[in-house]
């Protein structure tokens, strides 16, 4: 993730509010990612943990913030821990963090090297019967390999086996998950970022072209403005468009068919995410766009449905109820099916089996749980769809959007999503909103 930097006042205040909802006698340690390798002496390079970033603004890797809001040592109540650097490692790796830069972008006043952290640590240990330490909770994290805070939970265990232990998670998804005035803003140039990005598709898209071709055009435009993918892009042309997680990205794009793109950017560390389906020939056949249209009905009264109070369950419910409605329209289902339906079985499944919203942050699916209910300050993802196996093609759009006591706004709503609209910049109009609307407020 390339660096663009923050001010050092949001994480002073995440971690004043980390702080304010620890018990007593508590202390807090957060480790950096690892970085990962691949194959003989290869590495895939470094994603920060979001969590330390979220408190820090550090990317580096080997890097631990210590927070003890009660430790005696007025120098030990927020320390920050980093990777020293030398004239060797500046050669083969580039330039390091100094402890004053380091400080200047977390707003952490006490910063060491890393090799000073096991004498602080039992310094404040001493002191401390409660320690919180972090994981990854996220509900449908999967992963076998053994991280670096999984490594240290163990060995601080061994070392410490008499203290109090806690999780820290369930601390930092009530914080994350509700973004801060700077983070929206964050978000809101991803979301334009993956604006111009899909506009330059829109305009390259023709029969022939290989999906490759597509990606590598979301590629440039996102990469020459220091962003990134924000997750393995999904370029699904023709029957690929049915495939959920389509991620091989190599066939050709056929006339007649439909392009389902769900592409978007990651801008200093912040995520957007966004779905588009688009007709490679550029323009929907009679029935691409009745199926397109059920779709975009159904995003429509979704978004309206983005309030605070229900749960990302309640939504889902509400979406498979206006799906089901649509798919007895398009002759896809009967409407005894749907008085036939029960709650874990709905009658849609057949044409759509994923949920319709997730929290978006720091990571592209951020940190929540099933219980918590939506509330302001959420930004989320609305992305209702149709997939028709019989057919040959799916499709489903998604936006950005940002939960208000006012009801939803919109991310991304000046990107074009009416089929129009799409059809019209992909002949090379001029989209007929502006792609640089100004970041949102709270």
């Amino acid at each position: 993730m390339k660096h663009i930097p923050h001010p050092a006042e949001l994480f002073v205040e995440n971690r004043r509010r980390l702080a304010a909802k620890l018990p007593p006698r508590s202390v807090a340690i957060l480790n950096a990612n690892d970085v990962m390798p691949t194959n003989a002496d290869g590495s895939m390079g470094h994603w920060q943990n979001a969590d330390l970033f979220h408190l820090t603004g550090v990317n580096q890797e080997e890097t631990i913030l210590l927070i003890a809001p009660e430790a005696f040592d007025p120098s030990h109540r927020e320390v920050l821990f980093v990777r020293e650097t030398s004239e060797h490692l500046a050669i083969w790796e580039g330039h390091k963090l100094t402890k004053d830069e380091a400080a200047k972008v977390s707003g952490v006043k006490t910063v060491k090297w890393l090799s000073e952290f096991p004498n602080v640590f039992r310094a404040v240990m001493c002191e401390m019967d409660h320690v919180h330490l972090n994981s990854n909770e996220h509900q449908r994290a999967t992963s076998e390999v053994e991280t670096r805070d999984q490594r240290f939970i163990r060995e601080c265990q061994r070392k410490y086996p008499l203290h109090s232990y806690h999780r820290l998670a369930p601390l930092m998804h009530e914080l994350r998950v509700v973004k801060s005035k700077h983070e929206i803003n964050a978000i809101q140039a991803s979301c334009n970022l993956t604006g111009k990005g899909f506009e330059r598709v829109c305009r390259f898209v023709k029969p022939g072209v290989n999906e490759a071709e597509v990606e590598a055009e979301f590629a440039h435009e996102f990469i020459r403005a220091k962003g990134t993918f924000a997750y393995s892009p999904i370029i699904a042309s023709g029957a690929n468009s049915k495939v959920l997680h389509y991620v091989q990205n190599d066939q050709p794009c056929r006339r007649g068919d439909v392009l389902l793109l769900d592409v978007a950017a990651g801008l200093g560390n912040y995520m957007s995410d966004l779905t588009r389906t688009i007709p490679v020939s550029g323009r929907f056949t009679r029935r691409q766009r009745q199926v397109y249209n059920a779709v975009l009905r159904v995003f429509r009264q979704m978004l309206k449905q983005m309030v605070p109070g229900k749960t990302v369950k309640d939504l889902r419910t509400e979406c498979e109820q206006l799906i089901g409605e649509e798919c007895v329209k398009l002759g896809l289902l009967k409407p005894a099916q749907l008085k036939r339906q029960t709650p874990d079985n709905p009658a849609c499944k057949p044409f759509f089996m994923h949920g319709v919203a997730h929290p978006i942050g720091l990571d592209v699916h951020d940190v929540t749980y099933n219980h918590f209910k939506i509330a302001p300050g959420w930004v989320m993802t609305c992305e209702p769809a149709i997939y028709i196996q019989e057919e040959g093609f799916g499709v489903r759009l998604e936006n950005t959007v940002l939960i208000t006591e006012r009801g939803p706004m919109d991310l991304m709503a000046d990107i074009p999503i009416e089929a129009g609209e799409i059809e019209e910049l992909m002949r090379g109009a001029e989209p007929c909103r502006s792609l640089l609307t100004p970041p949102a407020s709270s």
